[in-house]
């Protein structure tokens, strides 16, 4: 090879690398998919979630509580406030239904109880939306045919005593998710992602795990435990101990309740 060769093959191989990269993490992608479900997964429209919840402050358990998780996928066709999410979500804390927090398809958030329905602040309903649209299982679902999202492979490692492929999402927003794949399995157990906290100005990481998968029908590969972290300390514990796909949920499940009385909003 000629001099000249050798330095324009110097020069193409930082773009060579980074086709190959992103190909195999376009299979990666099909192999998670795969694992999870398949088309079932992909075509999933509901998930039923029920369990304990724990919160924690300083690693120190503040919260636990019975919780009861309904999430209904939205078609791609729905119109969508401009940064929403296309999905609706109902959470239940305690033992009474009635009380709820309601993510509508509208882009608003209300906690229902018997006094009526406050509207979350808005930093709530942002953390929820930056939450869901870097989460992997929504990414997977919602969001493969969305313009500018793309993937690459970023090595292998150890991680908790598994062997990991390693998954880069990034798509137009110039946001980045690294997701952790189970080498044998892969099915996710770990991911990170990055967002900016206006109250202490300055960015938080925020790590999901995901552990104990198990069929939640049809065939579909879901986490009984899920636990979430932010800047290194935990925050969050799910122990689901029922999850089902493809239940029949009311639209009415994510509405706010005719006649209920809408309290001032929260700051």
């Amino acid at each position: 090879m000629t001099r000249r060769g050798f330095a324009l093959g110097l020069a193409a191989a930082p773009w060579l690398r980074g086709e190959a990269s992103q190909q195999r993490g376009k299979e990666l992608v099909g192999k998670i998919i795969d694992a999870l479900g398949g088309d079932a997964f992909r075509n999933m429209q509901t998930r039923t979630e029920m369990g304990r919840a724990y919160s924690f402050y300083r690693q120190e358990i503040t919260g636990l509580a019975i919780a009861r998780i309904f999430v209904k996928y939205l078609p791609a066709d729905t119109q969508i406030p401009k940064g929403g999410v296309r999905l609706v979500e109902r959470e239940v804390f305690g033992k009474k239904l009635e009380d709820a927090v309601i993510f509508t398809k509208n882009g608003e958030a209300y906690d229902v109880t018997y006094r009526g329905a406050q509207p979350l602040a808005d930093s709530r309903i942002k953390q929820f939306r930056d939450t869901t649209v870097q989460d992997i299982f929504y990414i997977l679902r919602q969001r493969m045919g969305e313009p500018g999202i793309g993937f690459e492979w970023r090595g292998s490692d150890v991680v908790e005593n598994q062997p990991v492929q390693i998954l880069g999402i990034f798509d137009a927003q110039n946001r980045d998710v690294t997701v952790w794949v189970n080498s044998d399995s892969f099915l996710p157990i770990r991911q990170r992602f990055y967002r900016w906290d206006p109250i202490i100005n300055d960015r938080r990481e925020e790590i999901t795990r995901y552990a104990k998968y198990r069929d939640v029908g049809n065939r579909i590969m879901w986490p009984y435990d899920v636990q979430r972290e932010r800047d290194g300390e935990k925050v969050y514990e799910m122990y689901a101990e029922k999850i089902s796909a493809g239940d029949p949920l009311p639209d009415s499940l994510f509405e706010v309740p005719s006649g209920a009385k809408i309290l001032k909003k929260m700051s």
